[in-house]
């Protein structure tokens, strides 16, 4: 399992947080709740469930924060609905 790491309102998958092997992105709305607008995995990585483990990162922080998670990225709704995660 790749190390993933919570930097500026994303979590990334090293080479460094500028330029990630694979990362997912939020914005924060003007009440705190998270919304995910982006989600990338890089060639080398691909076929390996890194994308599904990023989405779940940041709904178990959404969760952990109290926060409301809406995905606007087509990859972690999906993701999202059918894992049943929120």
């Amino acid at each position: 399992m790749a190390e993933i790491i919570h930097g500026q309102n994303k979590f990334y998958v090293r080479d460094t947080e500028n330029s990630p092997k694979a990362e997912i992105t939020y914005k924060k709305d003007s009440e705190g709740n998270l919304i995910v607008d982006h989600t990338f995995v890089s060639d080398e990585l691909r076929g390996q469930g890194i994308a599904g483990q990023l989405v779940e990162k940041v709904v178990g922080y959404a969760k952990q924060e109290g926060v409301k998670l809406t995905p606007e990225c087509s990859y972690a709704k999906k993701y999202i609905e059918k894992n049943n995660l929120l």
